[in-house]
Parts: C-alpha cells; structure tokens; sequence
C-alpha cells in the first residue's frame, strides 16, 4: 500500500515513515503544502496523511483540492486542534479521519489501515450502489440522483453509502456514528441528524418523495427508491 506523508516537522516525518515502512507501507514524504499537493496530484496513493499547519498550503487546502480533482485517496488530517468546530471543519474539507496531536503511533497505525479497508474495492465488492435513481460510484467516488450529480463532502458521501449498503434497514444513530465518524469518540449523536438535513437537501429533486425514513427514537431508514 502506498502512504503519502505531508509533514513538515521532520523529525515526526521520519519517525512516521519509519514505523510505516516497518509495516511494509511504501511512503513518500513531503515538508511543504504544495509540494505535497504535487505529489498527490501526480502519483496515486492508497492514504494520505496531511498535517493542518503547513508551509505554502494548509491541510484542509490541500484536502480541498484533492476532493476537487475526484481522487480515491483516503485523507488522514493530523493536528494540534482538538476542538469540536475544528474537527467539523477538517473533515468537511473532505478529510475521512482526523487525528490530534499528539498521539500514539498504534492509533495512527490502526487508522491507516482501516482507511486502507475502507476505500479499498476488493473482489466481490460491488463497483457501484444503486437504488432506483440513486447511484454511488465507489471506482471513480461520484454520486448522482437521475441527472442530477451530487456534489458531497466526504463525510455526507460516507453517510450516504452507508445507507445505501443497508437499503431497507433501520441503522441506530450510534450505528451510523461508529461507521461514519469511526474513530471520533467525542462526537455527539446530534452530529448524526445534523448530516442527515445536509444530506436530504442535496438528494431532494421536485416532485421526488424524500428517500431518508426517520425512525423516531431509534435512527434512519434508505427506503427502496423506485423509478
């Protein structure tokens, strides 16, 4: 698997490159923000694993971009800010975990490797996900309602596909929080609807019933869309 590293203090980078590599990851390292964008943009990467504070170009600059360019990377934000709003703002850049500083390198090993498991398609896993009009491509990560392309951050796509791998089934708000938010244990269950609103809004077509069930008390619902 390869691991692009965007780091700028370089005596962390090269402990982290050493204990990846001790796992038999092939790392790239990068000190400054553009540098690293360059390297993202140019090679391809199973994880990226972005410090926030860099020279040149922030994290969430650099995980803007490469969303904007619709690469498969999995994007590990690291950082110093620990706060709630922060957090919210790492991963609607289009981060997929966020980790503070500092921290243990088994829980910087065990998040790699379940963005690894996450975004990657193995044999038998379908290359897409359907339901009526909407489709989620999981190979080239687009998501569109009939014509309508939806435009999602990464955290509203790993909400949606989700749903859509539970199509008919009722999901707990704490069910879709562990998968959704995975490693974040101070996110609160409220984060959960929150993201639902966003996410009916950007799937709600005129004259098309709205496909989330909320299940009171309990959590959410995909129903079958029909065509």
């Amino acid at each position: 698997m390869r691991v692009l590293l965007i780091e700028d203090d370089q005596r962390l980078a090269r402990l982290v490159k050493r204990i990846l590599e001790e796992e038999h990851f092939t790392v790239d390292v990068a000190h400054d923000g553009d540098t690293g964008l360059s390297l993202a943009l140019h090679s391809v990467y199973d994880v990226a694993i972005i410090d926030w504070m860099l020279p040149e170009r922030d994290g969430p600059a650099i995980c803007r971009a490469i969303r904007a360019a619709h690469l498969p990377t999995a994007l590990l934000l690291l950082t110093a800010r620990g706060q709630l709003e922060d957090r919210v703002r790492g991963l609607d850049s289009g981060a997929d975990d966020y980790l503070v500083k500092p921290f243990a390198f088994e829980e910087l090993l065990a998040r790699v490797r379940a963005l690894s498991r996450r975004f990657t398609i193995v044999a038998g896993d379908p290359e897409e996900l359907r339901s009526g009009d909407l489709v989620l491509d999981l190979r080239a990560h687009t998501a569109r309602r009939g014509n309508h392309v939806l435009d999602l951050t990464v955290t509203e796509w790993n909400l949606l596909e989700y749903l859509l791998r539970n199509t008919g089934q009722t999901l707990t708000r704490q069910q879709i929080l562990d998968y959704v938010w995975s490693y974040e244990r101070d996110v609160q269950s409220t984060m959960v609807d929150v993201y639902i609103s966003y996410l009916r809004r950007k799937l709600h077509i005129s004259g098309r019933a709205d496909p989330i069930r909320t299940v009171r008390g309990i959590g959410y619902r995909l129903e079958v869309i029909d065509v």
